[in-house]
Formats: C-alpha cells, structure tokens, sequence
C-alpha cells in the first residue's frame, strides 16, 4: 500500500514537470525532496548504504514509468536527459545515488585506504550529474527558484569534491556560494521553507571553517569548538561532522607536540593519536565547563572518554612490542619506563573523567531529590541511584591510587585517600537517606554519625593538602545538612515511636493527623495478628504397656511332627503332600 502511494506521488510529480507547466515554469522541491528522502531512507542513522539502494530502486520505477530505459536485458545503451524532456528528478536521483556511494565508501575508507579513489571517482561523478542538471534547470521553463536550487545544489557536490582534494580554496569558494544562495531562499520565502534552508546552511558552517583554518585563520579552530557546543546534545550527523573536522585540525597542529609533564615527570610522546588527544584535552575540558545544559555537558564527556579509551589501547598496543622487545634483550627493567609512565598518566584522565562525570549527574540528581514530585505514579530519583553513583567514584579512586609508577608518590597517594574520604562520606549520607524513607531512625542515626566522622577527618586532613579539595564537594556544606537531618530524625523517631507505629484501631481516642492514613498503605490494623495462647487438646500416652505380662501361648502353637528318611524320600518325589 506504501509502495502504491509512493508511486502514484513520484508519477504525479513526473507528469507535472513533464506537461503541466504553469505560467511561472515547472518546479522542484530539490532540497526538500532530497532531506526528506535521506531522514525517511537510512540518513537518519548514517546509513549511506541503504539510501543509495533507495535511490537505485526509484531510478529504476522512474525509468520505467517514463518509458526512458537504457537498452535492454542483453545491451545497454546509454540515453541522456535532454531540455525538452526536462526529467529533473531523474537527474537529481543520479546525483543522489552517486553521492550516497561516495560517502558510503568514505565511511570504509578508515578501515581500507584504497578506497578513497573510488571515493573522489563517486564524488566527481555526483559533481557532474549535478551540473547537467543546473544546465537542464537553465530552460525557460523552469522557475527562478529551481534554478538557484539546482546552483545552490551543485556548488555544494562541487565543494565536496575540492574539500576532498584538500583544495580548500576553491571548495571554500564553492561553499560560500552555496551558503549564499540558501540564506537568500531562506529570506525570500515563508518561516516553514526557510527552516529547512538554515539547516542547510549550517550543515555546510563547519566545512567553511575547516577550509578557512587550512588557508591560515587560526581563529576558525575555535569557531568550530563553539559549534559543537551549539550542536546540542542530539549528536546525528551534523555532531560527526564536527567530530572529524575537529580530529582532522589536531591532527595538523599534533606535529608541534613532542612531549607532556606530570607529576614532575616529562614524558615524550611519540604515537601520533595520544598527541592529538593530548592535545584536544584542555579544549575539551573547557567546551565541558562551557556547556549550556546537563545533556550536552553528558555527551561531551561520553566523547572525551571515548577519545580516552582508544588512545589507551593505541599505548596498550607499542606496550605490548616493548614488552617482547625486552624479554629478548633480558632486560628486568626496574624503573617504569617512558610509555608506561604515559599509559598511567591517560589512565588517570580517563578514571578523573569518570568521577567528574558521576558527580556531575549525582548534582543533577540531588537537584531532583529535593523537588516534589507531581505525580505519586511515576517513578522518581531516590537515594539509592546516587548510591550506585558513588560505589562508581569510589571503585575509579582505588583504581587511581594503584596505578604503576605512583606507588612511591606519598603526596598523589595522600590526595586519592583524602578524595576518598570524601566522597564515602557523600555516599554514607545517601545510605541513611534510604533508611529515613522505611522508618529505620536507629541505623540512619548511626549512619549520619559516621558521615560527620568522615567529614571531619577531611578537614583535618585537608590543612596539609591546600590544593586537594579545589574540585571537590563542599563537606562543610554536609555537615550543616547532616545535623540538620540528625534533628528532623530524633523528632520524626520521637513521633513515630508515640503514634504513627501504632496501628489507628488501638489510637483511636487520640487525634493525630497521620498522611499515611489516606496514602497507599494506610496503618489500619495489626496485620498479620500475634498469636495468642488458646486451650488445645489434650494427648493420651499408653505408659503401663511394657509392665503387662501376657500370658504363656504354647498350646495353642501347631507342633510340627518329626519324619525320618522315609519322610524325606516322600518330600522329594511329593509323594507325601
């Protein structure tokens, strides 16, 4: 049924353009047509693969309902669009086809470097059908907004093609020219239609920066840092694209780099992707601290974690060659090497980033803790969420104190511990918090105790290290809340041991306005009921059964008589039975 529509749609479109000219000339939706294709056919997900089998399949229904076929099943024979068929969304559909299989092989491109020839070859050949169709588009009777659709549309494959080429001049030249004609749609035509424009203009954004940067802007690097903040948390393709232009940027600026100093030790790095890493990490943690909303701050951190992740294992890899090239020297190696050194220190940016981001959410979280919930139905924050949050901190923390190369430095050990100590008295004050919600006052006591004994020892503790809770949470600000919880507690244990534990049938002449008596488990009676003693019945045991003598049976005991051989002759042939 689906299919049947999207044909009837597509031979409608085609007869409109083939004879119901209008007075202002035929048009075509191209951007339109194109977005809406691409989000309805696998774009959405990056999917190149399955829209270009899309477009394969319309050529093919559209060849077939125009009567425009190539040869036959035994020969091809070419045929070509001319200006008095004016089939423009043929064209459009070839142009298509071809772009998608170019970007599909760029995505395997990564993987297998060949590639990229048939990649541009794809590319050029989308760059040509595009021009055949801004030619086709030159006919009178096209409208003016066709034309400067299909320029628009060729300038961006023309652009393609050159910011491949890594010809940044002229794919600038070209984006420009495509971003101006769009802005221009867009200013001509109504808010729905113009939407669509800016985003096209925007997608096209980062690739004029990454062409400006290459000319010599050293400004456009930081251009492109604050799109992928504006970008949101949405990620898709616009999110990608800054990803890899940003990568591609450091990798040129990586070149610089030859090594980094911690914890008083200076370290050479020579494996290309931990420079670059290296060298986007404080671009990074500022674009974090610079994000508008917790969802874009989330994926930003999931970013750099995931930058984190491969560069460790790049490092894990050249660990590995130095390890055998060792055991073939039979060299011990008492002192942590260089890449070792280097391996620990990305580990302890990637645990340090794991605890920054928990503890971002654990704010979140605590934020939506305090608000009242609207609706009782649906399922809210509650303390043991943070919980799980913080057992993750702590568990990075003992993973930071063991790693290889620090196990001598008495001041890192010593700012881990106090770090810990932090963050347990966090995590103890959301344990009793649990225990407040079933009523459990005595172990909710005990527990906010021990966080006011954590607490306290930070401070002592924290004199010697001035710079250790800078980044940390605020444990003076817990003990106000904490003995602020200790007061509430005693009363509410007061009030609860008077009242609300006994159940309404045994407190009904004393008034008290109880909540819980209208909420979903009212204290109405004692239930189950306690058991109570009841008069049983009684048991009988026969005790004189064993001192009963019985009388002597032997007379009336059958004796059985004695035979001799004769007998036992009879009893073998049955004789005597």
């Amino acid at each position: 049924m689906a299919a049947d529509k999207l044909n009837e749609a597509k031979l409608s479109t085609m007869e409109e353009n083939k004879e119901n000219a209008t007075e202002d000339g035929i048009g075509l939706e191209i951007l339109q047509i194109i977005k809406d294709s691409q989000q309805q056919h696998g774009l959405r997900h990056g999917d190149y693969q399955r829209y270009r089998g899309y477009c394969s399949r319309r050529l093919r229904r559209l060849r077939k309902t125009l009567g425009f076929k190539c040869g036959n099943r035994h020969k091809f024979t070419g045929k070509k669009v001319t200006v008095d068929m004016l089939y423009l969304l043929l064209v459009l559909m070839e142009a298509e086809r071809a772009w998608s299989y170019a970007m599909q092989l760029k995505q395997e491109a990564n993987t297998e470097p060949r590639k990229r020839f048939h990649l541009l070859s794809r590319l050029r050949k989308a760059a040509k059908h595009g021009e055949r169709l801004e030619k086709l588009c030159e006919s009178p009777r096209v409208d003016a907004k066709t034309k400067l659709e299909a320029q628009a549309y060729t300038s961006y494959l023309s652009g393609m093609v050159r910011f491949e080429l890594q010809e940044w001049k002229a794919a600038m030249e070209a984006f420009n020219k495509c971003k101006t004609i769009y802005e221009k749609l867009a200013s001509a035509f109504t808010e729905e239609l113009a939407v669509l424009y800016h985003q096209r203009v925007e997608e096209i954004s980062p690739n004029i920066r990454y062409c400006a940067y290459n000319i010599g802007d050293q400004n456009a690097m930081n251009e492109l840092m604050q799109m992928r903040l504006s970008a949101g948390g949405g990620g898709g393709m616009m999110a990608e694209k800054l990803e890899a232009l940003i990568t591609q940027t450091r990798a040129k600026q990586a070149a610089t780099m030859s090594e980094v100093e911690w914890r008083g030790r200076t370290v050479p790095v020579k494996i290309d992707k931990a420079r670059i890493f290296l060298l986007g990490l404080g671009d990074n943690e500022a674009a974090i601290a610079q994000a508008a909303n917790e969802e874009t701050k989330e994926r930003l951190y999931e970013t750099l974690l995931a930058e984190c992740r491969d560069t460790i294992q790049a490092v894990r890899e050249e660990l590995k060659t130095e390890a055998k090239q060792r055991e073939r020297s039979d060299d011990a190696g008492g002192k942590v090497s260089n890449l070792q050194f280097l391996h620990s220190y990305l580990t302890y940016i990637k645990l340090w980033t794991v605890v920054k981001r928990n503890e971002s959410m654990a704010h979140v979280l605590q934020a939506k803790l305090k608000e009242t919930q609207p609706d009782e139905n649906k399922r809210g924050p509650r303390p043991q969420d943070l919980i799980r949050l913080y057992d993750i901190i702590l568990q990075s923390l003992t993973e930071l104190s063991s790693l290889q190369g620090l196990e001598e430095d008495h001041t890192f050990q010593k700012e881990v511990a106090l770090k810990m100590l932090v963050y347990k008295a966090y995590r103890c004050f959301f344990i009793a918090q649990s225990y407040v919600l079933v009523k459990k006052w005595s172990e909710a006591l005990v527990l906010y105790e021990r966080v006011l004994k954590y607490a306290k020892e930070v401070q002592s503790k924290a004199k010697s290290l001035n710079n250790s809770l800078k980044d940390l949470p605020d444990v003076q600000e817990l003990i106000t809340e904490v003995n602020a919880e200790k007061y509430s507690l005693q009363a509410a244990a007061i009030l609860g041991g008077l009242l609300t534990s006994k159940p309404l049938c045994e407190r009904l002449e004393t008034f008290h306005l109880d909540p819980a008596l209208v909420g979903k488990q009212p204290n109405l009676v004692q239930f189950p009921p306690d058991f109570q003693p009841i008069p049983c019945k009684p048991l009988f045991f026969d005790l004189a059964l064993n001192h009963v003598a019985f009388p002597p049976l032997d007379d009336k005991v059958e004796q059985k008589g004695k035979g001799g051989l004769t007998g036992y002759i009879k009893g073998i042939f049955g004789f005597g039975s």
